[in-house]
C-alpha cells in the first residue's frame, strides 16, 4: 500500500481541528496527518495534542512559534514527509472548504498517470458554495491572470487541495521557492509544469468554511500579483542532487 501525509497547516483552528482529524483518518485507504500550528493562541495544538495517542504512528504535529506564512509550512512539511518517506503528500485546509471525500479522487488520478493532481474549483465550471460573489471573481480572474502571463493550462492555479507525487517534491528545489502565501500555491504548481511533470484537475466543490474565520488579506494577493510576474522571467532548474 502506498503511504500518504495529507498536510493541514492551523491558525486558531480549534472549532475544526478535531472533526477534520477524525474525517481524514476515517478514510479508507490508511492516511497519515501531519499537522503544522503556527502558535494558534485559541488552543488547536492542545487539541491536537489530545488525539495523538488515539491515533499514535499516524498523526503528528509540528509547531511552530507564530505566523509564518503558508508556504513555509507547507515546504517544512514537505521536508518532514521526505524524510520519513512517504509516496503521496497532499495539501489540505482544516476548515473543511476542501471535502476529506475527495483525498482518493485526487490519490487516483495521480496513480492514473498524473505526477501531481489539483482539486480544481474551475476545471468544469465555477463549483464554489456561499463564497461572496465578489471573492468569487476575484478568485477566477486571478486564475485567468496566471493562466495568460505564466502561459500555462492551469484553470486553477490558487487551489490549496493538492496531492504531489513524491518524486515532483524530490524534484523541485524547496529551498528556492519564494512565495510564502496563496502565490505559493501557484508557484509550485508552475515550477513543476516547467520541470516536465503531469498535472491533472479533479473536479471538486469548494464550500466556503461554517467556523472559524478566513486568513485571507489584501497582502495576499498583492504577493501573488507581482509575484507571477517575477516567476514569469524566472529560470527553473531542479534540485541538484549530491
Amino acid at each position: 500500500m502506498k503511504s500518504k501525509l495529507v498536510i493541514i497547516p492551523t491558525y486558531n483552528e480549534v472549532e475544526n481541528a478535531e472533526k477534520i482529524i477524525r474525517a481524514v483518518l476515517g478514510l479508507e485507504g490508511e492516511h497519515h496527518i501531519l499537522i503544522i500550528d503556527d502558535g494558534s493562541p485559541d488552543g488547536t495544538a492542545d487539541v491536537v495534542k489530545g488525539l495523538i495517542p488515539e491515533f499514535d504512528g499516524r498523526l503528528f504535529i509540528m509547531e511552530r512559534s507564530g505566523k509564518l506564512g503558508l508556504g513555509t509550512a507547507y515546504i517544512a512539511g514537505f521536508k518532514w514527509a521526505l524524510e520519513r518517506g512517504y509516496d503521496y503528500v497532499f495539501e489540505m485546509d482544516a476548515d473543511f472548504s476542501h471535502d476529506p471525500a475527495d483525498l482518493p479522487r485526487l490519490f487516483d488520478a495521480c496513480e492514473a498517470g498524473a505526477d501531481l493532481s489539483v482539486g480544481s474549483r474551475y476545471c468544469d465550471g465555477v463549483s464554489v458554495v456561499n463564497w461572496p460573489i465578489g471573492r468569487i471573481l476575484m478568485s477566477y480572474c486571478a486564475s485567468i491572470y496566471v493562466r495568460k502571463t505564466l502561459g500555462v493550462k492551469i484553470f486553477d492555479s490558487t487551489a490549496g487541495f493538492v496531492c504531489y507525487s513524491r518524486k515532483v517534491l524530490e524534484t523541485i528545489d524547496l529551498d528556492a521557492v519564494q512565495m510564502k502565501g496563496y502565490g505559493f500555491q501557484i508557484e509550485m504548481k508552475y515550477t513543476a509544469v516547467k520541470l516536465g511533470f503531469k498535472l491533472a484537475e479533479v473536479p471538486v466543490i469548494f464550500v466556503n468554511r461554517k467556523e472559524g474565520t478566513s486568513k485571507m488579506s489584501g497582502g495576499i494577493f498583492g504577493e501573488a500579483f507581482w509575484g507571477v510576474i517575477k516567476l514569469r522571467f524566472r529560470t527553473i532548474k531542479p534540485k541538484k542532487t549530491a
